[in-house]
């Protein structure tokens, strides 16, 4: 009976340690979808406000144009006023640096293409992790 007792015992333990350990990614998997839902929307803000800009200042939108990599770009900053308020600061919510962790204004790019062909790419990394997420929005201003 005790041999039975301690079974029982051993494979509730087991049980409860496994669902502790499908809570922990429950909630990992809860925070990236929270990143990835904040990284559309403000890829979603940005090309919103080149949708209502005259399409001949689109270029001045161009920020990070140059791809060396995943999040690593070049290319130059945009001077546009508009983006340069979307990137933000650390202390600005609702900014892609204020919003995102670990992202900063270079590490992310606005690409204008032929025909208006409009590619947001936004990056950032969470504390503890080797390599940045991303998001990428992509449309097409017709003016």
């Amino acid at each position: 009976m005790l041999l039975e007792a301690f079974i029982a015992i051993l494979l509730f333990s087991g049980g409860i340690l496994g669902l502790m350990g499908l809570q922990a990614v429950s909630l990992k998997n809860a925070a990236d979808a929270k990143y990835r839902a904040e990284a559309a929307y403000l890829a979603n803000q940005i090309i919103g406000q080149m949708w209502a800009e005259n399409p001949a200042n689109l270029p001045s939108y161009a920020h990070n144009a140059t791809t060396a990599g995943l999040c690593n770009f070049g290319g130059g900053a945009s001077g546009n006023a508009n983006v340069v308020a979307w990137l933000g600061s650390a202390s600005t919510p609702g900014t892609v640096v204020g919003t995102l962790p670990g992202a900063t204004a270079a590490m992310q790019q606005i690409s204008i293409g032929a025909n208006n062909f409009v590619t947001v790419t936004i990056c950032w990394q969470r504390p503890g992790e080797n390599a940045p997420r991303n998001f990428v929005g992509l449309a097409q201003i017709n003016g």
